[in-house]
């Protein structure tokens, strides 16, 4: 377990790295994209013609597989919590390449960054032991979560539909609000396909169970939206 843990630490790690870095390379991209053309904020898709936003593309679904795979390994309250790490690193890059100054309060973010998610991974729990997919779905058909991610849906559709329309040109807050309710629905479903793999893997197959594959649509949904709203910030 101990071995375990420690490999999706370090994988965790490396992909804060490469999701940081790859923030200001497709920044760099989309400013470059909205030069010649309507911003993404404002409905162009101009920064698909972007390689320099293809290569911060690659570099983020490098640094998403390594998080894939950390959550195979360690417990998700022990990955999610260094994905902050990314923060420090994109502030960091942000300062020396986009000249985006780092004030005070973005100083003692990012220390706030790190505490927390140090506290937070000092304190890990075990995991428990899942034996097959279908004990992870009928956790997650509980009343309690069920209910947690209808109100997650609600919140995002509200965002979406009402919020964005009206006032996602002028608040960041809205789209960040957007991949961050979802992202928490991503996690959840991630860490279940990452588990679905590791029992395939280990001879255990989880194919043939439809449990998988709905996890496996609902990860991908959530992360297409992620990167769609991503990309208007």
């Amino acid at each position: 377990m101990y071995t375990d843990n420690l490999i999706g630490f370090i994988l965790a790690v490396a992909s804060s790295a490469f999701i940081g870095s790859s923030f200001i390379i497709k920044k760099k991209g989309l400013q470059r994209a909205g030069a010649s053309g309507p911003r993404a904020n404002s409905g162009g898709y101009g920064y698909l013609l972007q390689p320099l936003w293809w290569i911060g593309m690659v570099t983020m679904i490098i640094g998403e597989l390594a998080n894939f795979i950390a959550y195979i390994y360690a417990p998700a309250v022990l990955v999610t919590p260094l994905g902050a790490l990314s923060i420090i690193v994109s502030a960091v890059l942000a300062h020396f390449l986009l000249k985006e100054k780092l004030q005070k309060m973005g100083i003692l973010g990012c220390v706030l960054c790190v505490v927390g998610s140090t506290v937070i991974v000092l304190h890990a729990p075990t995991e428990h032991s899942i034996s097959s997919v279908e004990e992870i779905w009928e956790l997650a058909t509980q009343p309690a979560f069920l209910l947690y991610a209808a109100s997650a849906a609600a919140v995002v559709l509200v965002l979406v539909l009402y919020c964005e329309p009206r006032y996602g040109q002028t608040n960041i807050m809205v789209y960040v609000g957007i991949c961050s309710v979802i992202g928490s629905l991503t996690v959840m479903s991630i860490k279940a396909i990452g588990i679905a793999i590791k029992l395939t893997l280990e001879g255990s197959s989880q194919v043939a169970h439809f449990q998988t594959w709905v996890f496996a649509m609902v990860a991908l949904t959530c992360i297409i939206t992620q990167l769609n709203y991503l990309n208007k910030r």
